[in-house]
């Protein structure tokens, strides 16, 4: 297969900082160019580890913890703070500008994959911003001499950096938060013998305004319907299984590739795709969206909406010849594999 403009695998991705304490991982528009509205980072932290205090300057945050245990915690604007437990299968949203903190509380390593709403994004550290003014400067914010900030390191920050001491974990750290969504432990919103699909969208988590996610599970006897979105982009990344995907571009050039664990793709919005299973082994995708409440437009619901008639010339058949078409009101996501799956193209 020829190299693809809209997948990429974490696995040849350099990370943009790696030390014996994690590695941060960013597919932004400098790997794929393609990209528009979105970004993702792969975040590895060992035990012990502190992803340092930061906020991101232009793109609100939509994480999913794949592994591990964290503690996040979050200041937002008007001085809003939260702190809680993230566990597998769990998200949490930070909105551009709160300044927030991820720290491994566990015994094993964690990951997280992390979208934000910004084919580039930045951020600002809490370190580099401090070391940015005076120690005469931060003596006075903070009500103190100027000598008590002269031995802080004014070099670049690290980004993760190693706990000193035990944990400190809060009494409220269990309760309920906005900012934290269960995702896996959701029942799934739509379910098929072949295929279901658990939804982190603003009609189930009201913190959501420009991005959300889906977690779908396709199994070998299903498929994920041919479809587009017509207001959004899809932004992929592969936690389990393999698959294939095809993608019509507007040159009418069809790309097709196959999706492995730590790939990453990217379909922009209103190109025509389909995902099917490679293989006996369920796929798990977790699905990014720029929009709090994507949808999508299939082509089972596409052919009921247009007469035969019409069809029949679109496609230059006599009518007699067209296939009969299932009446689809409502697309169902996803399709039984009635046929067997085309030869793999090397």
């Amino acid at each position: 297969m020829r190299k693809s403009p809209h997948i990429t695998t974490l696995a040849n991705v350099r990370p943009m900082f790696e030390n014996e304490l994690g590695s941060v991982t960013m597919v932004d528009e400098k790997v794929m160019p393609i990209l528009d509205k979105l970004s993702l980072k792969r975040l590895v932290l060992e035990p012990g580890a502190i992803r340092e205090p930061q906020w991101n300057i232009n793109a609100n945050q939509l994480a999913y913890c794949v592994s591990g245990t964290v503690l996040v915690s979050i200041l937002g604007n008007l001085d809003t703070f939260a702190s809680f437990i993230v566990r597998p299968g769990q998200m949490y949203h930070v909105e551009s500008g709160a300044v927030y903190h991820i720290e491994n509380i566990g015994d094993d390593r964690a990951e997280l994959v992390l979208a934000l709403r910004n084919e580039r994004p930045q951020h600002f550290s809490v370190r580099d911003s401090f070391t940015a003014m005076t120690d005469a400067v931060l003596g006075n914010t903070f009500d103190l001499k100027a000598a008590a900030f002269k031995d802080f390191d004014r070099s670049p920050a690290q980004q993760i950096v190693r706990r000193n001491g035990s944990i400190d974990l809060s009494s409220n750290v269990g309760l309920p938060n906005a900012r934290l969504f269960d995702i896996e432990s959701q029942a799934p919103v739509l379910t098929y013998s072949y295929g279901d699909a658990r939804m982190a969208r603003s009609q189930f988590w009201a913190a959501l305004d420009d991005i959300s996610m889906y977690s779908l599970r396709v199994k070998e006897s299903g498929m994920r319907e041919p479809h587009w979105h017509p207001v959004t982009a899809e932004m992929g990344y592969v936690a389990k299984g393999h698959a294939r995907m095809r993608v019509l571009d507007p040159d009418l050039s069809l790309d097709e590739y196959l999706l492995g664990p730590g790939d990453v793709y990217f379909v922009p919005r209103a190109y025509p795709h389909h995902i099917e299973v490679i293989g006996d082994e369920e796929i798990h995708f977790l699905i990014f969206f720029d929009q709090p409440m994507p949808a999508d437009i299939g082509y089972r619901a596409t052919a009921t909406a247009f007469s035969r008639e019409v069809l029949a010339a679109s496609f230059a058949l006599p009518e007699r010849d067209l296939p009969q078409f299932p009446f689809t009101p409502i697309d169902p996501l996803f399709v039984p594999r009635v046929n067997p799956s085309d030869p793999v193209s090397k």
